[in-house]
């Protein structure tokens, strides 16, 4: 669907981040129900939903992720190497409400009639609103065609700012501290910041268990796009996440590294454990 007249252009307003295991032995029919049928009918179909790109980490991606150790009320990934597919979606500004009124009608839809998957579990799976961007001057992606460029590696920085630290004096700081090496100098091409939706009442409601929770308001998460492979940069992430930590305005709670899956096929399917 194309954006009404009135819309100011093509944007990013807000993701969904679906972290999700396949049961041991199910893993490439997990992989090939996802691809074929609930990437299209759980979300691509549905009103002012863009984009989508799915991501995988396989058990050398998992063994770089950290820290260990986050208390369970702040954890992401619990424990931190479950979540083995990533799926991320990006739905238009300023429409998010008519996108979230289908979605909540539709995967209830999809289990009524037998085209759920019951061999898997979700680690972490919420939703976020776009709210800033961080990319090299000059000619770079725009965030609403990260997901379609190709990427070759992506890694999502979970971080809980300190107590009234707001997400803007965080985005300032990290212009200023982390986007020159990390960014301009670096192996990283853009990064998009993000802030869950904390879902009210039944909102959050769904036929399955969604895994951890979204976070507190002080939530704030990062995707970070590659060209490379991110086993190649790995010291420069962890870099700027030591720079994070000991800036005093927030505390990293998980760094992990995603390569993408390659539609159509079950590479990596016999790598996850």
């Amino acid at each position: 669907m194309e954006p009404y007249g009135a819309d100011a252009g093509v944007s990013v307003g807000a993701m969904l981040y679906t972290l999700v295991d396949p049961s041991k032995g199910q893993e490439v029919a997990y992989n090939r129900w996802y691809e074929q049928d609930h990437f299209y009918s759980g979300c691509m179909v549905g009103p002012w939903l863009f984009a989508g790109r799915r991501w995988v980490s396989t058990r050398a991606l998992k063994d770089l992720r950290f820290p260990a150790g986050v208390p369970e009320e702040s954890a992401v990934a619990d424990p931190i190497d479950s979540g083995s597919y990533l799926a991320t979606y990006f739905i238009h500004g300023d429409h998010e409400a008519e996108h979230f009124a289908w979605a909540n009608k539709q995967v209830y839809e999809l289990y009524d009639h037998d085209r759920g998957f019951e061999g898997r579990e979700h680690a972490h799976t919420s939703l976020y609103f776009h709210v800033g961007e961080h990319s090299a001057a000059g000619d770079s992606i725009p965030a609403h065609m990260a997901l379609d460029h190709p990427y070759s590696g992506l890694v999502s920085i979970h971080l809980d700012r300190a107590e009234g630290v707001r997400h803007e004096e965080y985005a300032a700081f990290f212009d200023e501290n982390i986007t020159p090496s990390l960014i301009q100098d670096g192996p990283v091409d853009l990064v998009l910041d993000w802030r869950p939706i904390i879902p009210k009442g039944a909102e959050g409601e769904a036929p399955m268990k969604l895994g951890t929770g979204p976070g507190t308001r002080q939530r704030s998460m990062q995707l970070l796009f590659l060209g490379d492979d991110p086993r190649d940069h790995w010291d420069a992430i962890r870099e700027a996440a030591r720079t994070i930590d000991e800036s005093g305005l927030a505390s990293v709670v998980l760094v992990a590294p995603f390569i993408p899956t390659v539609p159509g096929t079950d590479l990596y399917a016999d790598e996850l454990w």
